[in-house]
């Protein structure tokens, strides 16, 4: 099986859920680190033109999306598992919650380490995740995140709140005794306030629960990891070849087949560009497209279904 490489960089929120999902599964890892802003060179031949962080790589297989990257990890290491629930099967639990952590929570978070820095952002970083995250009228739309400050943190603070109070009843982590999923999906949020919000520490210290729960996570670790040039990356995607078998689904709402042209981008426009393949698998979970690249040969881009607009070309 080949080695599983990471396209990330150290301060990104969604990468620290991934890093994290590799902890729990104790997996060995390469990291490729990205720019934190594009153009992004030594990526997008791999992705077609996505341009969100991170993306996992496994041979000619690209990974999009860190709901698409840890069901692929789930799928090909599946012990020790993502859903440690004994009483039920609790994976369609933690993916229906990760819609709430990474919609909702992780968009009023996004507003409150913005705004929170004001003016201390670079102006090419603000102006990317500005239109990236708010759209077009991205300054309009960070200005008033700043006028309410109060409120948006007031929000964050009933969301953690309901967390607390879930891990009060005897639980180590979320579902259990053993670290899941879906504590990579709350965990990365409360990373992300503390360390890069200044009113983050304060925000948390009422919650002892969560704040006991989130050292229980941070102990977990990241895994086992080296450091991968970029352009090696690029070498072994073009020395590879997918191991995603062609698969259709007869139930498709889409009428979606192999063969058939499409583009693919999340379904909140941040003004970024769709990428077009050929489709090769699909699922109600993911689809896979195959495109080319001269630096990297066929490769085969997976991305999540839910949280992302499929159109036939």
């Amino acid at each position: 099986m080949s080695e599983i490489i990471l396209h990330q960089y150290p301060q990104s929120p969604v990468a620290e859920k991934v890093r994290v999902g590799f902890g729990i599964k104790n997996l060995s890892w390469r990291s490729v680190e990205i720019p934190r802003i594009p153009p992004k060179p030594d990526l997008i031949p791999l992705t077609g033109g996505y341009r969100r962080t991170p993306v996992m790589q496994i041979g000619a297989d690209i990974y999009c999306d860190s709901q698409c990257i840890l069901r692929e990890l789930e799928k090909r290491y599946p012990q020790p598992g993502y859903y440690p629930a004994a009483d039920h099967y609790s994976g369609g639990l933690s993916w229906g919650i990760s819609r709430w952590t990474d919609d909702r929570m992780f968009a009023q978070s996004i507003k409150l380490v913005l705004a929170g820095a004001g003016d201390q952002l670079p102006a090419d970083f603000a102006e990317d995740r500005g239109r990236l995250y708010f759209g077009p009228e991205w300054q309009a739309e960070l200005k008033a995140a700043q006028n309410e400050i109060g409120h948006v943190s007031a929000q964050m603070r009933g969301q953690f709140a309901w967390l607390d109070d879930w891990l009060a009843g005897q639980r180590q982590y979320l579902l259990g005794d053993e670290p899941g999923v879906v504590d990579a999906c709350a965990y990365y949020l409360v990373w992300f306030v503390r360390g890069r919000w200044a009113g983050g520490p304060g925000l948390l210290a009422e919650f002892e629960h969560l704040q006991a729960w989130e050292q229980r996570v941070q102990s977990v670790g990241h895994g086992s990891l080296q450091e991968l040039d970029a352009k090696e990356a690029l070498e072994i995607a073009f020395n590879s070849e997918t191991v995603t078998s062609e698969c259709g689904d007869s139930h498709d709402p889409q009428g979606l087949s192999p063969g058939m042209t499409v583009t693919i981008k999340p379904d909140i426009d941040g003004g970024e560009v769709a990428v077009t393949g050929r489709v090769h698998a699909v699922s109600s979970d993911t689809i896979a497209l195959l495109r080319e690249s001269e630096q990297t040969g066929q490769v085969c881009v997976h991305f999540p279904r839910v949280g992302y607009r499929v159109d036939i070309v």
